[in-house]
């Protein structure tokens, strides 16, 4: 099996829809802070995984740009107390796109050596971007010397047609 990050993300009660389960805009939202965590570099005195390695915001000079996202949804996700485990991997290096796949399972704390549950699979292209000009940058050799170790697999779909 392919290494995977394992991002811990809480939920809020403001992520509950009407139906006491995770809203489906609130999932764009979970994946987007589990992204972040995976890619931007932390300041000083946070941890974060070895692959957070860009710099964040505009004074950086470099964007990260959403080209594409497919979620599909498994289970309806439960509010809970402990953080939902965000698996991460990388199923594409491209030239200046990295394709991420994620997992997001029931928490790490309460699996107690029992299979998690999935909740939901996504799949985003994420593109890197000169701030200045919009046009794409090439991935740095350093970037994908730490994406590397997390390549593979894409995810395959069980719903599509």
């Amino acid at each position: 099996m392919t290494e995977r990050l394992h991002i811990p993300i809480p939920l809020r009660w403001g992520d509950l829809d009407a139906f006491n389960h995770v809203n489906n805009t609130s999932m764009l939202k979970l994946l987007e802070e589990a992204r972040v965590r995976a890619f931007w570099k932390p300041l000083p005195g946070e941890t974060a995984p070895p692959t957070a390695v860009l710099d964040s915001g505009i004074a950086s000079g470099v964007l990260t740009l959403i080209a594409r996202q497919e979620i599909e949804y498994l289970a309806p996700v439960p509010y809970q107390r402990d953080p939902l485990d965000v698996q991460i991997w990388f199923s594409r290096l491209g030239g200046s796109s990295i394709e991420v796949c994620y997992e997001v399972c029931s928490p790490l704390e309460t699996a107690q050596g029992r299979t998690q549950d999935v909740y939901a699979r996504a799949t985003t292209v994420v593109v890197k971007v000169d701030a200045a000009s919009g046009r794409p940058l090439r991935l740095t050799p350093e970037e994908r010397a730490v994406w590397e170790p997390f390549l593979g697999e894409p995810l395959a779909y069980a719903h599509r047609r």
